[in-house]
C-alpha cells in the first residue's frame, strides 16, 4: 500500500481556516487533558468516541464536538475523516489511537493532519526498530537475547505493540520461559504470532522513572515536563505479601499497568535525564525524519550505581502524563503556571499557527 503523502496532508492543511482550528483525538488514554489543555489555549475540541463511552467527556465538559462511532477503529473510516477535516482538525495521537486504528491504516489511510511525526509511531511498536534508535542515540539499554535457549540470567519478556504491560513476564531459564509462554497462551493474553516476536532482555533491577519529554521544533529545545511511576497488577499485589508466603501463592506475576503516580527524581540525576532526551531527539532526526516531534516518554530504571537505563519508549504522548493534568514539579519550573502535556501540545500548535509554521508540526 502507498503511504499517506506528506504533500497531500499539507494541501489539506493549506485549506484549513487557521483561525478556527479544532484539536481532536480518540476518546481514551490521555484524551481528557489533551482536550482540556486545548480548550485552555482557546481551541475548539472534538472527540471520537465509541457509543456509550462519551460520558466522561460530557461530564468533565472538555469536548465541543462529538463523533460517535460503533467501535474505536472506525476513526480511520472515510466518513469520520471527512467530519474531522470539515472541522479543520489536527489530531493528537496517543496509545489507544495507535492500538485501535492500527499502524498500517494510520500510515496508509488516515488523511487528516496529525500533530507530531506519524512515521515514528512504528519505531515504538517494533522492538528491533526501537532498539536501533536507542543504539543510534547512544542510550544505555538492556542486553537482548535473540534465542530463549540462550537465557542465562533473569530476563524480562515483552511483546510488540501498545499493550500496557499485558503478557509481560520474568524468567530465569529457558524452561521457565516456555512454561510461562504456555500459561500466557492459555489466558489468551498473547497469540502464537506474539510468541514469534517475543522480545527478551536482561532484567535490570532499579527504581522506575517514566520521563515525559516534549521536543519543540519551533524552539529547537527538549523539555522535561513530568515523571511518573506505574502501578502494575498483579506484581504490586504480590510484593505486598511477605516473602516467605509468596512461594506458597499459586499466582503467576503479571505487569498490566493499572495506574500511575507522580514522582520527582534526585536532582543530581537530572543532567542524565536531559542528556538522554537530547540524544534521542538527535538520533530520531537521523533515522526517521522529522524526528521525535512533540511529546515522547522514556521508561527508565535507575540502578544503585545511579545509572539511568532506558527499557522502553513511547514516541507520542504517554499515559503517565495523566499524573499532571494540571501541572508537575518540572512543568511548573519551566512555565511558572499550570501546564499539562495536553496544554503544552495545544500551545505549540497555537504558536505554530501564529508563526505560520504549522507545516513543521504536523504530518
Amino acid at each position: 500500500m502507498v503511504k499517506v503523502n506528506r504533500n497531500e496532508i499539507l494541501e489539506i492543511l493549506k485549506g484549513y481556516d487557521k483561525e478556527d482550528i479544532t484539536i481532536a483525538t480518540l476518546g481514551s488514554h490521555t484524551s481528557l487533558h489533551i482536550l482540556k489543555g486545548a480548550k485552555e489555549e482557546g481551541f475548539r475540541t472534538a472527540v471520537v468516541c465509541e457509543k456509550g463511552r462519551e460520558v466522561p467527556y460530557k461530564r468533565f465538559k472538555v469536548a465541543d464536538e462529538y463523533i460517535i462511532v460503533d467501535k474505536f477503529s472506525d476513526i480511520v473510516n472515510e466518513d469520520v475523516q471527512e467530519k474531522l477535516r470539515a472541522m479543520n482538525s489536527i489530531v493528537v495521537p496517543h496509545g489507544s489511537f495507535v492500538a485501535y486504528a492500527g499502524l498500517d491504516r494510520i500510515e496508509n489511510d488516515f488523511k487528516v493532519p496529525m500533530f507530531g511525526n506519524r512515521d515514528i509511531l512504528r519505531w515504538e511498536a517494533e522492538r528491533d526498530l526501537e532498539r536501533e534508535l536507542m543504539i543510534e542515540s547512544d542510550i544505555r539499554i538492556p542486553l537482548k537475547f535473540e534465542d530463549p535457549s540462550k537465557i542465562d540470567r533473569t530476563v524480562m519478556v515483552k511483546f510488540p505493540g501498545a499493550r500496557g504491560g499485558r503478557g509481560y513476564f520474568v524468567a530465569s531459564t529457558p524452561e521457565e520461559f516456555h512454561q510461562k509462554i504456555d500459561s500466557m497462551l492459555e489466558r489468551n493474553w498473547i497469540g502464537e504470532e506474539d510468541v514469534e516476536n517475543a522480545h527478551i532482555e536482561e532484567y535490570v533491577s532499579g527504581c522506575n522513572y517514566c520521563v515525559h519529554y516534549f521536543y519543540s521544533p519551533l524552539n529547537n529545545e527538549v523539555e522535561v515536563l513530568g515523571m511518573d511511576s506505574r502501578y502494575e497488577s498483579n506484581i504490586d499485589g504480590l510484593t505486598r505479601i511477605p516473602a516467605k508466603d509468596q512461594l506458597d501463592v499459586s499466582l503467576d506475576p503479571s505487569y498490566v499497568i493499572t495506574g500511575n503516580h507522580p514522582v520527582v527524581m534526585r536532582e543530581s540525576l537530572l543532567p542524565q535525564v536531559f542528556e538522554i532526551g537530547d540524544n534521542l531527539v538527535e538520533g530520531a532526526k537521523k533515522l526517521v525524519s522529522p524526528g521525535m516531534s512533540g511529546p515522547f516518554c522514556l521508561q527508565t530504571l535507575c540502578t544503585d550505581d545511579l545509572e539511568i537505563i532506558v527499557f522502553e519508549m513511547s514516541a507520542r504522548i504517554d499515559g503517565g502524563s495523566n499524573t499532571f493534568m494540571d501541572s508537575s514539579a518540572y512543568s511548573y519550573l519551566l512555565f511558572g503556571e499550570f501546564m499539562s502535556m495536553g496544554r503544552r501540545i495545544a500551545r505549540e500548535i497555537k504558536e505554530g499557527a501564529k508563526q505560520d509554521k504549522l507545516d513543521i508540526l504536523i504530518t
